[in-house]
């Protein structure tokens, strides 16, 4: 698979929706997570990340605004001792629980179906990092539709195993805008991974789309040792 440029996949895309990149830093020293969301409506936009333990939680800016909470309000990292979990929606909680009673990553997601928002049917992404004894492998799943059709889910997991350094792969809910909007198809993107933390997370919310970004996260995980640096970049302030 040819290795795509972030920065050019994001700004050739002007709804890419949610978005979640897993990888390594360049230097092979970190392990990478980035998640991001976008807005069309005002309910939409009308969200903040704000750190919750070890993880984040998406919040109303402005509770006064917030029309409905489901499938907007949820959180989309939870920390698990050595495992980082990430998704776009409240799977996250799923995902978290059902491996604290020893099921997998995989099993966990069989519960969970895409979002009951017809006529769009937006996937649920998520993503796992698992980092111990020096090493550091991730999987990726995504659970959409069957092109369109809600009586039907397609589920489709990837799993990467001692990823290369500067290598990331980038899973996200939509094509492109469009009215429905299209699911994202076939694998996830293999894109860079370039730079330090802060250098990454500007090089990203720089290249989503100004009116629809709302929201970014961005962590590197020292694979050595688990410790930690996180960035929030909120478009509401």
């Amino acid at each position: 698979m040819k290795q795509s440029s972030i920065e050019e996949l994001l700004k050739n895309n002007s709804y890419p929706g949610r978005g979640i990149i897993l990888g390594k830093s360049e230097d092979g020293k970190y392990a990478v997570a980035v998640y991001f969301i976008m807005g069309r409506s005002e309910n939409s936009r009308n969200r903040i990340f704000a750190e919750e333990g070890e993880g984040i939680r998406t919040e109303a800016f402005d509770p006064a605004k917030l029309s409905d909470p489901s499938l907007i309000i949820y959180s989309p990292v939870r920390v698990m001792g050595n495992k980082t979990i990430v998704t776009n929606g409240d799977q996250t909680d799923t995902i978290y629980e059902l491996m604290d009673k020893q099921q997998t990553f995989e099993q966990s997601l069989r519960t969970r179906e895409f979002e009951p928002d017809g006529p769009n049917y937006t996937p649920r992404i998520s993503g796992i990092m698992h980092i111990g004894d020096g090493k550091y492998n991730f999987a990726m799943s995504i659970l959409k539709s069957d092109d369109g059709c809600p009586d039907s889910c397609n589920r489709y997991t990837f799993a990467y195993e001692n990823p290369a350094p500067g290598k990331g792969r980038f899973l996200h809910t939509y094509m492109g805008d469009g009215n429905p909007l299209p699911s994202f198809e076939g694998e996830p993107e293999l894109v860079e991974i370039s730079g330090g933390i802060e250098e990454y997370t500007d090089k990203i919310w720089n290249a989503l789309n100004e009116e629809n970004k709302v929201s970014l996260f961005v962590r590197y995980i020292e694979i050595a040792t688990g410790k930690y640096e996180t960035r929030i970049v909120n478009k509401n302030k």
